[in-house]
């Protein structure tokens, strides 16, 4: 076997505690960008190519665990320990709306039409916020098993997925009736949940395996051991040929979809990986650990036998978008100026 190419990642700091969820946005006109949970309580939202600092959501007053950003990229929400959701405006770092919970809130999701805004947490309830009526009482969908881990939606919104901290499975909930239609059997309690960008696997991460379920039919499709208990996996979006993986070892690994062979392990961060997820154009992963740092990987573009040149010195070829278009969109969220340290300040007058 040839030997493997070392990857130089972007290394993202800031963070002041452990990173414990990623989220990507799709592209959008203004390119895309990567939003970060940490137990410090202070969601940051990044370049998602470059990975530049472009603001910090400051209000929460206890760990955040899950956080989201909507379609457009133009609000992001995040669930915390201080028993609230809290939906921002992802250009100014306003909070738009505070939703209050009688316990931790563990998971929460946008819907894809960007309307409603989905939690769940220890009080073992599933909640829908109408975010065009923010005060009105939200939805309550049958009650949990189990205390909530992880959510998200599938199906154009029809459908409601969930996992549990304290039991294995992933619960499929049918929105309309808010009943539980189906539930994916695995041994431990899956710690990552994803909805492939096509709409056809669900990828979860169990212990020390990882599973790939036909989102349409629900049968189990491919199932891989892992080397170490994994706490999270994400599969390539574009040619769906490659899965990336990360837990307790705190290396990240990659994988092939089809063989489950390893095709590259990423060492560089010194704590346990919590959450990697690969980026809307598969070009690069991000992995967030106990250490408080993101890491962003570049897979380099696909060449014709399937290899990957990765940029030796962690760089890509072409930036499409820079920091100073991202900055020039969002003036007034406290932009970070090259060679400054970050300063928490308003940034009104």
């Amino acid at each position: 076997m040839d030997k493997k190419k070392i990857a130089v990642p972007l290394v993202c700091h800031g963070h002041s505690r452990p990173v414990v969820d990623l989220f990507y946005s799709p592209v959008t006109p203004d390119g895309f960008f990567l939003i970060s949970a940490s137990k410090d309580s202070s969601p940051m939202l990044r370049n998602g190519e470059t990975g530049d600092w472009i603001g910090t959501f400051e209000g929460h007053k206890g760990a955040v665990w899950s956080v989201c950003l909507d379609t457009n990229a133009l609000r992001a929400a995040s669930a915390s320990a201080d028993f609230s959701a809290k939906v921002w405006d992802a250009l100014t770092g306003d909070v738009l709306h505070s939703f209050e919970h009688k316990h931790i809130v563990r998971a929460c999701a946008f819907s894809e039409d960007t309307h409603l805004l989905l939690t769940g947490g220890v009080e073992k309830v599933l909640r829908i916020y109408d975010l065009n009526r923010p005060d009105a009482p939200p939805r309550e969908v049958d009650k949990s098993p189990g205390s909530v881990r992880t959510v998200t939606w599938m199906h154009s919104d029809q459908t409601i997925l969930s996992s549990c901290t304290d039991m294995g499975g992933v619960r499929l909930w049918d929105v309309r009736s808010g009943k539980i239609v189906q539930t994916l059997e695995t041994k431990s309690s899956v710690t990552s949940a994803e909805v492939s960008q096509d709409g056809r696997y669900i990828t979860t991460a169990d212990g020390s395996t990882v599973k790939f379920w036909d989102a349409n039919h629900y049968g189990l499709v491919k199932s891989y051991n892992m080397p170490c208990t994994v706490e999270s996996a994400s599969l390539e979006p574009k040619y769906g040929n490659k899965f990336v993986a990360g837990g307790e070892d705190m290396w990240v690994r990659v994988f092939d979809f089809h063989t489950g062979d390893e095709i590259a392990c990423n060492k560089g961060h010194h704590g346990p990986v919590h959450c990697v997820r690969f980026s809307p154009g598969g070009e690069s992963y991000a992995s967030g650990s106990e250490d408080g740092t993101i890491r962003i990987w570049l897979t380099g573009p696909l060449t014709h036998d399937g290899t990957e040149p990765f940029a030796a010195n962690g760089s890509v070829g072409k930036v499409k978008v820079t920091a100073e278009d991202v900055s020039r969109k969002i003036e007034g969220f406290q932009v970070a100026e090259e060679g400054k340290t970050k300063e928490k300040e308003t940034g009104k007058e």
